[in-house]
């Protein structure tokens, strides 16, 4: 859809599948494109690359949800990294599988962390990390992450630093640690740590995620949704329709 490869599940099987892949002690690379993503490949072979190499792609964006259904080709769901943060975490402390929170400004990762144990009190927090800013532009920069997380040795990795630059980091890891899942959520640990405010429910079954982000952080967000987001989900649900009216 866009372009982009999109595995057919619920959340509940996106949480089954990489769980079985842990018991076989096989590691991951898991993306939700949402419609900045899908923007984003659309005009970057390497960022399209790194989604079409992820062992699952799940569709965040609900209007990615809507065109397949005008297609005749229905996603079950949408799956969002912010649900997914708190459903594989829960399974986590089930099994007592690791976790580790990487991205976010200093302390969000550790307040994220903080809520996901009082939520589920056997979860195991490895550690968390807040790269500074810039670190993917220092020679030596990804070489701390990769002490701290080789050294906490999790099993589950919530990389929160917006696509492709997580994606990227996470495709230098995953040598090190190949029993591990890696799950690219960008804005997810701010949600749960509570530092960034979550639109309602309905909202976000409207479609309208987005206004309520842009309406909370207008200087960050404006260009991106506006200028970019929003006529390219036009552009798509229009080609769809057009597709599936005239097939």
């Amino acid at each position: 859809m866009a372009g982009l490869p999109l595995d057919p599940m619920t959340e509940g099987e996106v949480v089954d599948h990489v769980v079985g892949a842990l018991k076989r002690g096989e590691g991951g690379h898991l993306v939700t494109p949402n419609m900045d993503i899908a923007w984003t490949a659309a005009r970057d072979p390497g960022a399209h690359e790194i989604v079409e190499r992820a062992d699952l792609s799940v569709a965040d964006g609900i209007p990615l949800v809507w065109a397949a259904r005008l297609l005749g080709t229905p996603l079950p769901a949408r799956v969002a990294g912010a649900d997914l943060i708190w459903s594989l975490s829960e399974a986590a402390a089930f099994y007592r599988y690791p976790v580790y929170l990487l991205g976010g400004p200093p302390g969000t990762a550790r307040q994220a962390a903080d809520r996901l144990v009082r939520r589920h009190p056997a979860l195991v927090v490895a550690g968390t990390q807040a790269p500074p800013y810039g670190f993917e532009a220092d020679p030596g920069g990804h070489d701390g992450i990769r002490e701290a997380l080789v050294a906490a040795a999790p099993r589950l990795v919530f990389v929160g630093l917006g696509f492709p630059k997580q994606d990227r980091l996470i495709a230098r890891l995953r040598d090190d640690l190949p029993g591990t899942w890696f799950v690219g959520c960008g804005s997810a640990i701010a949600f749960t740590a509570g530092t960034v405010p979550r639109a309602p429910v309905w909202m976000r079954e409207a479609g309208l995620e987005w206004f309520f982000r842009l309406v909370h952080e207008p200087g960050r967000l404006a260009r991106r949704y506006l200028r970019n987001d929003l006529p390219f989900t036009l552009r798509l649900l229009g080609s769809c329709l057009l597709r599936r009216l005239f097939s």
